[in-house]
């Protein structure tokens, strides 16, 4: 025996159209594969789907409830009264009375439920067979290193589901990415939305971001300075040997080539290194006495033009 369509959505026979709509929003989002993994989730979501196609119909649903179609909307058997006629079908001799292609979804689709299950914006475009499914918003954070050399970046959806995407090397930050088809599903026939997310890279405690170039100051020594030598320099694939020229002042930038973010049109910008001289934290008496007589035979005026 077929099961009655009011069970199936939960409500009673005399429940409004209002009570119906929300009764089938509740239960296909508590029910949809895409939601919902357990077995037998699709065949109910299958039920409660065609339910609601009968009963969001006002006219559907007063030819269920006068027994002239059953519960997959077919035409019932007609049942013959005492004056020998046959009692009006859902077919006459002008024709189906019913609305042609009526499905009740004339005012709400499946982006709406989804909307709700993934507090997600969006919007869907009616395509040749139907409404295309609604796409649907994200903002993800990444590490600025992830974002200079890529990286595989899972989003966790409010539901508990999730996304898996490639952040491709090179982001920016407030760039979208755009998920074919993980948005929501779409009407019959018609393709569903997409997935877009939007990047925040969060800040690096010594790399910055200038185009396609990545800036670093690096301190180096009084000495490494004045008399030149080989220093480290770190970089997002590594670190790096920089020579330091003999008599360096601070401020000076170096450019180390190919070493910054890969552009648009797939060649690595530069890193441009700039070197700030640090001090020894404590000055002992030997560096006093040294640049005290220093001074006193090599004094100059570094704002001298």
């Amino acid at each position: 025996m077929a099961e009655d369509l009011y069970d199936i959505l939960g409500v009673s026979r005399g429940a409004t159209e209002d009570e119906i709509r929300s009764a089938f929003r509740k239960a296909a989002k508590a029910n949809h594969p895409d939601v919902n993994p357990n077995a037998g989730a699709a065949e109910r979501f299958k039920k409660i789907n065609a339910a609601n196609d009968i009963l969001s119909d006002p006219e559907k649903r007063r030819q269920y409830d006068a027994g002239e179609i059953d519960a997959k909307g077919d035409p019932r058997r007609p049942q013959w009264n005492r004056a020998g006629g046959a009692q009006r079908g859902p077919f006459s001799a002008r024709g189906f009375e019913g609305r042609p292609g009526a499905t009740g979804f004339d005012d709400f689709s499946f982006s709406d439920i989804f909307s709700d299950v993934f507090g997600a914006g969006g919007g869907g475009r009616r395509t040749s067979h139907g409404h295309r499914g609604q796409d649907l918003r994200y903002s993800l954070e990444v590490d600025f290193l992830e974002a200079v050399l890529g990286a595989k970046k899972r989003v966790t959806l409010p539901d508990g589901g999730v996304l898996d995407l490639a952040v491709p090397e090179g982001v920016t930050d407030g760039q979208t990415l755009r998920l074919k088809g993980k948005g929501t599903p779409g009407g019959p026939g018609s393709e569903p939305g997409d997935a877009l997310v939007e990047i925040k890279i969060r800040q690096h405690p010594d790399f910055k971001r200038d185009g396609d170039d990545i800036l670093l100051d690096l301190p180096i020594t009084i000495d490494e300075a004045v008399l030149g030598g080989r220093v480290e320099v770190p970089t997002p694939t590594g670190r790096v040997q920089l020579n330091v020229p003999k008599g360096t002042s601070s401020g000076k930038t170096f450019r180390l080539k190919g070493k910054g973010v890969r552009g648009k049109n797939g060649v690595h910008g530069d890193q441009r290194v700039t070197v700030k001289i640090v001090l020894p934290q404590d000055i002992d008496d030997s560096l006093s006495y040294f640049f005290s007589e220093w001074r006193q035979k090599h004094a100059y005026d570094p704002g001298r033009k």
